[in-house]
């Protein structure tokens, strides 16, 4: 494993092209730091260029044949190895995680389980049946199907789970028999890197997997308009997702999305008050705020509203705000202070569309917070379905309460945004659950829980805008990467 240790100057680190590092043919960098302390440079990364793509992909192209070829289940045995080194760096990597992207060191452990135990799960599937075999309709007939890789595979992440949503791409697409370039978001490249690292050491061969940096808009667009990539899989906010697939669809190649949500918790008259704030501080304010699933819309019987903002307005004045690194920290920083700003502009949007602000608001100062990206723990009451801090997505730690007089009010305002991931209901009645397991518009749907939790057994995605009808995780995940071909035999007597 590469130290990246701070230091006076910083550790350049390098593109990973057809199993050699390598510099860009920009002969630039970029740095890397940490959202808690601007001062503290992670490392400095390349500045890669169309060049530098056009090498990647060539070098994918080249060690396609020979990775397709490779069994199946000598495929799964690498990603396995490389899931049990993840699990042997365990602390060292959700240390660096903290200080590369600023979630609190439980949530960076998280990720960093969430990629090891996903790998151990599609390791197996190497060894699982790839098709079936069908009765024909016909005499001296037998069909049969099979799953065959795309080929070359571009994967474009976020920055803010930075391991286990690179993992739980590229995992899969290796197994399915692809050939991979990962291009990482500029905010947190160390921990794709690192990954890169370990799929090496476990015994990937040169040229299966290809690592670089640099500009998004340069790169995603060129990579997403090579004709040799068969596929582009995106985790990303639903407007790129869409420049994406219009660029994909011009020549109709595969295009797999994970886009944005606008996230909702129902709150029923007989719901358990106290584990329902407790849930929404939880999925509201963790990751501060910055996770595709968190909750941003809290749906409120109107019976319960005061009591419900009373809980939750406690929770957020609690939250202690700091380096993640901190034990006692509970919400680390934004990625970046752009984002404090995004963020920031929300907050006058909201009080100027007429909703009440009960806590919060504003960046976090003082002290050591005056050196990183801290903002408030905030939330909004009064809000109404039509302003926009309860339709768009603001991807902080700003909480939207919307009051509602019965059942049916609150699933069409939890259905009324134009996103579809994940939402939640709590209440006490399980007629009134099991109506809600159907009557929400979303991938994820969670009972007396908040948004948020993924499990890498089950299948992950949204409808609507937020994605584009693919699952990533779960059963399927390996079929996403490859393409059915069905066989027909025919053995009459001559």
């Amino acid at each position: 494993m590469t130290s990246a240790s701070a230091m006076t100057a910083p550790t350049i680190y390098q593109n990973f092209i057809g199993g050699e590092w390598r510099d860009s043919a920009s002969g630039t960098t970029f740095l890397d730091t940490n959202p808690a302390r601007d001062s503290d440079v992670i490392g400095a990364f390349q500045r890669s260029t169309v060049e530098d793509l056009d090498a990647a992909i060539s070098a994918a192209q080249k060690a396609f044949p020979a990775w397709r070829a490779t069994p199946a289940p000598e495929r799964g045995e690498i990603i396995l190895r490389a899931a049990l080194l993840l699990e042997q760096h365990r602390e060292e990597l959700a240390k660096l995680l903290t200080r590369e992207m600023g979630k609190v060191l439980k949530e960076a452990r998280g990720d960093l389980q969430t990629a090891i135990d996903f790998g151990k799960f599609v390791a197996a599937a190497g060894r699982k049946a790839e098709g079936a075999t069908v009765p024909s309709a016909i005499r001296d007939k037998m069909c049969l199907t099979l799953r065959e890789p795309l080929g070359v595979v571009g994967i474009i992440t976020p920055w803010n789970f930075p391991i286990a949503i690179p993992a739980w791409k590229t995992f899969p697409a290796l197994v399915a028999g692809n050939t991979v370039i990962l291009k990482p978001a500029s905010d947190t490249p160390l921990l794709a890197l690192k990954l890169v690292e370990i799929l090496n050491e476990a015994g990937l061969p040169p040229g299966v997997l290809n690592f670089i940096t640099g500009p998004g808009g340069t790169l995603g667009d060129a990579l997403a308009s090579d004709p040799r990539v068969s596929m582009i899989s995106l985790t990303g906010s639903t407007e790129v997702g869409q420049h994406v697939a219009e660029i994909c669809g011009r020549d109709l190649r595969r295009v797999t999305l994970e886009l944005g949500g606008k996230n909702a918790v129902i709150v029923m008259d007989d719901a358990n008050l106290d584990e329902a704030a407790a849930a929404v501080a939880w999925a509201g304010f963790g990751t501060t705020g910055q996770r595709c699933t968190a909750t941003s819309r809290v749906i409120v019987h109107r019976k319960v509203v005061d009591a419900f903002n009373e809980r939750l307005v406690a929770l957020a004045q609690k939250q202690k705000l700091g380096d993640g690194l901190d034990p006692a920290v509970d919400m680390g920083p934004l990625v970046n202070r752009g984002r404090v700003k995004a963020v920031d502009e929300y907050i006058d949007i909201g009080k100027g569309e007429g909703a009440k602000l009960i806590t919060g608001g504003g960046p976090a100062r003082g002290g050591e917070l005056d050196a990183g990206a801290f903002f408030q723990p905030t939330v909004f009451t009064d809000v109404t379905p039509d302003m926009r801090i309860a339709r768009e997505e603001i991807f902080g730690p700003v909480i939207a309460v919307i009051p509602v007089d019965s059942y049916d009010e609150a699933i069409k305002v939890a259905n009324s945004t134009e996103y579809g991931l994940s939402c939640a209901i709590f209440t006490e009645d399980m007629r009134t659950a099991f109506r809600a397991m159907h009557d929400i518009q979303s991938g994820l749907v969670y009972l007396n829980a908040g948004t948020t939790g993924a499990e890498p057994h089950l299948p992950f995605g949204g409808v609507k805008h937020s994605g584009n009808g693919h699952r990533e995780l779960g059963e399927s995940a390996v079929d996403e990467w490859s393409e059915v071909k069905t066989v027909f035999i025919s053995y009459p007597k001559v």
